[in-house]
């Protein structure tokens, strides 16, 4: 297929890459143009232009929050704007459920479809094309780019024909993913302080119990504090965390662990977290219980 591909972050330029070995002819752009050049390198047509990167059946977007997503879609040179009628705006930006919602109606009075395909990995997993995909949209539109979604992902779940569903899920599992990370921060510092092997007991209880990769891969990072260089960095999951809380507000659910993960989020910064991973929240139990330098 002809796809365009616009955001070339860790994740974007993993998927992209993924697309490409599959066979796909992209159209790629970047606001940064030097982020382009590897995926040139593998035979991608560099767009000087968002309009550039839209002319095919096709359009992926892989961004950083719901500012830049609309300013990319919605602005004077937009994706709504350029894309053709019939065509394809794929979404796999972890945006606002309200955000989601407003796309698909702009892009249906275009005569456009719009596809939330938000995904779970972090870069490495998005550069092999073995990501976790969750896609809501019109069923046509979804059956349409399902070899798309097949190129990036390992596993794809289509939710339903609301793609505001997709973004739903995909903030849901990264609360719980913040809750996990949070919960091992306070296990380790408790068994460290009390006397024990950290790794020990990291290594035990996720061989047994908590014998799940995110687990092993999570609670590594806690324990050896590897938080740089950030596959995720820790502003953008405070932000899911706030959108978490905001789609939460709305459909009227309380969520206790969400405001606390969202307050760890918040000290982090506060202390010049800004270039960590967001598993350095997860640290912060062990900084409190004075057993890690604040």
């Amino acid at each position: 297929m002809q796809v365009g591909f616009i955001g070339l972050g860790q994740m974007g330029a993993g998927m992209a890459t993924s697309l490409i070995r599959a066979g796909h002819e992209l159209t790629v752009y970047n606001r940064t143009r030097e982020k382009a050049q590897p995926l040139a390198a593998l035979g991608a047509k560099v767009a000087d232009r968002i309009a550039d990167a839209c002319r095919g059946e096709v359009v992926f977007t892989m961004l950083a929050d719901d500012r830049t997503v609309e300013g990319v879609t919605l602005g004077g040179d937009g994706v709504e704007r350029h894309l053709a009628k019939g065509a394809i705006h794929i979404s796999s930006s972890t945006i606002s459920v309200r955000l989601a919602e407003k796309l698909t109606e702009v892009h249906a009075r275009a005569g456009q479809s719009f596809v939330s395909v938000p995904v779970f990995g972090r870069p490495p997993v998005a550069a092999t094309g073995k990501l976790f995909v969750v896609a809501a949209g019109q069923k046509s539109a979804v059956e349409r780019i399902r070899p798309l979604l097949e190129s990036v992902g390992q596993k794809v779940c289509v939710l339903s024909e609301r793609p505001r569903d997709a973004n739903l899920l995909k903030l849901s599992g990264n609360f719980l993913i913040t809750a996990m990370i949070e919960s091992l921060g306070e296990m380790l510092a408790l068994v460290e302080k009390g006397g024990l092997d950290r790794r020990v007991c990291m290594d035990f209880l996720t061989s047994t119990l908590f014998d799940a990769p995110i687990y092993k891969n999570y609670g590594g990072m806690i324990v050896e504090r590897r938080f740089t260089p950030a596959g995720f960095a820790a502003p953008l999951g405070q932000k899911d965390v706030r959108l978490v809380l905001g789609a939460a507000e709305d459909l009227n659910v309380p969520l206790p662990l969400a405001n606390l993960v969202r307050d760890r989020f918040l000290r982090l910064m506060a202390h010049g977290g800004e270039q960590l991973d967001w598993a350095a929240i997860g640290d912060l139990p062990a900084v409190d219980a004075g057993i890690a330098p604040a």
